[in-house]
């Protein structure tokens, strides 16, 4: 059997530290994770953000309805350098055999600017059918909309003087 791995980065204009949290925060993960056409409900998210700390989420479509359950366990954290965390594939069949390896790393390139490289190692071949890289994209192209949207908000905010 072989191993399948994707990498994909991202730049946020955001601080390390905000793009860092979003990873474990269940109010910021119910935004963001899920492709395209999912929600992740808030009372289906479970974070423990420690090492040996689990994870619990549910996608649900959009269209039909359809739960596709996902669950690991934090195996490194890092703040807000590194993540690392097996990940149970919502379309696998859920054994051991089926689990990734996500690390999640945050460099911050310039002010407030960040670069997030999340790379999955995965048991078995990569088919195009498989969807994970894909779904992944997605949900972090919704992480770039989302911090991009507070970066406009927080911008906007009036400035109290003193």
């Amino acid at each position: 059997m072989s191993d399948r791995e994707f990498t994909i980065v991202r730049t946020f204009d955001a601080p390390r530290e905000l793009v860092f949290e979003s990873w474990l925060d269940p109010d910021q993960l119910v935004l963001w994770a899920g492709p395209h056409g999912f929600s992740t409900p808030r009372d289906t998210i479970v974070v423990e953000p420690r090492v040996g700390g689990r994870y619990d989420s549910v996608m649900v479509s959009d269209t039909d309805g359809a739960r596709y359950p996902s669950a690991g366990v934090f195996r490194e954290i890092v703040a807000p350098e590194r993540l690392v965390f097996t990940w149970g594939d919502p379309t696998g069949d859920g054994s051991a055999d089926s689990e990734s390896v996500a690390t999640v790393t945050f460099a911050e390139t310039e002010a407030n600017k960040t670069t997030m490289t999340f790379h999955l190692l995965a048991p078995g071949p990569l088919a195009p059918e498989d969807g994970a890289r894909e779904g992944w994209d997605q949900s972090l192209d919704r992480l770039v909309a989302l911090l991009r949207q507070r970066a406009v908000t927080q911008s906007a905010a009036p400035r109290i003087r003193s």
